[in-house]
This record gives C-alpha cells, sequence and structure tokens, in this order.
C-alpha cells in the first residue's frame, strides 16, 4: 500500500474562534519532504504570522478510505 503526507494550515478566529481557516498546501510522498515543505511556508507572508503548531501533517494510504464510514452529523441544526 502506498502512503502519502498531507500537508495542511489551520487556524482558528473570531471572538470565541468559533470558525476555522483550513488550506491544503500539498501531498508529499515522505514525511522529510513534508516537514521541508512546511519549513518553506512558514517563511511565506501570513504563514510566518502564524506559529509552527499551525502546520499539520497526516498519513494517508492510497486508495483507502479515510474516515467518515458512517458519514456524519450535523449539531447546529
Amino acid at each position: 500500500m502506498s502512503k502519502v503526507y498531507l500537508l495542511e494550515h489551520y487556524y482558528d478566529y473570531g471572538e470565541e474562534s468559533e470558525h476555522q481557516e483550513v488550506r491544503e498546501l500539498g501531498v508529499y510522498s515522505t514525511r522529510e519532504l513534508a516537514e521541508e515543505a512546511r519549513d518553506r511556508y512558514a517563511t511565506l507572508p501570513g504563514f510566518r504570522d502564524f506559529p509552527l503548531d499551525c502546520f499539520y501533517i497526516s498519513l494517508y494510504t492510497l486508495d483507502e478510505d479515510a474516515g467518515w464510514e458512517e458519514g456524519f452529523h450535523i449539531f447546529w441544526r
């Protein structure tokens, strides 16, 4: 099974941090490449205003469901 690493940038905003901004930045063949990309992004305008812990690297297996197999529920309705 092939594995890939997804690099994303998240941050919360709003009076009570009730909103979240998410950016998918890239998909990489190794964690090392994802970390190198994170370090590059961290120097760019906008991204450099946030700490490194706003960047997330997640491991995914290709051709495999990544969750949500039972659907999801909307709680605010």
